[in-house]
């Protein structure tokens, strides 16, 4: 039996959802378990969990590209194990990998490994170009919507109106409201 697997990170990706049920759709996939939660907490993947758990001797795990599968060489390296111990197999579409194969195996190892330093270069250069930013007064971090709406929120409070009901005028969260309240109430 063929499985898929299609992840994006947030609840507004759908597009990329729908490529990849697309994508896993023509590569012959039976049965297709996605889900939309970053990568980064393993824990809260629990449709991947579900794939794990359902695919037997012979099958095949597919995924679209690695990425969707994980973040790092050692979490590749548990899920492949993972796989190789119910006797299955992974396919990475993008990258024509099959780990049917010994040159397959490999290349999973080897691309996991160039994967995970790509990611820790490009969060490296975030990191120095935010501090560079920083230095010559540039960033200032993102600016606050809810602070900004104090004079209203407390307007709206003082008209005998709820969080709830201020929240959803003013398009922010119910906890900021509480927050712009108590900051007055404090102050």
């Amino acid at each position: 039996m063929i499985i898929g697997y299609a992840r994006t990170s947030t609840l507004d990706q759908t597009a990329g959802l729908d490529a990849q049920h697309r994508d896993l759709t023509t590569a012959g996939c039976d049965r297709i378990f996605s889900e939309q939660v970053s990568s980064v907490d393993k824990d809260s993947r629990t449709k991947l969990a579900d794939a794990l758990d359902f695919i037997r001797e012979g099958d095949t795990l597919v995924v679209t590209k690695l990425d969707r599968l994980a973040r790092s060489v050692a979490h590749l390296l548990d899920i492949q194990n993972t796989i190789i111990a119910k006797g299955a197999h992974l396919r990475i579409l993008g990258l024509g990998v099959d780990t049917a194969t010994p040159t397959g195996k490999l290349m999973l190892t080897m691309l996991g490994g160039i994967a995970e330093f790509e990611r820790e270069i490009m969060l490296e250069r975030q990191r120095e170009g935010i501090a560079k930013a920083k230095a010559a007064g540039k960033y200032k971090g993102r600016q606050p919507t809810a602070k900004a709406k104090t004079d209203e929120v407390l307007k709206m409070k003082q008209a005998g109106a709820g969080a709830t009901e201020i929240a959803k005028a003013l398009g922010i969260g119910r906890a900021s409201v509480y927050r712009i309240i108590a900051d007055v109430d404090v102050a």
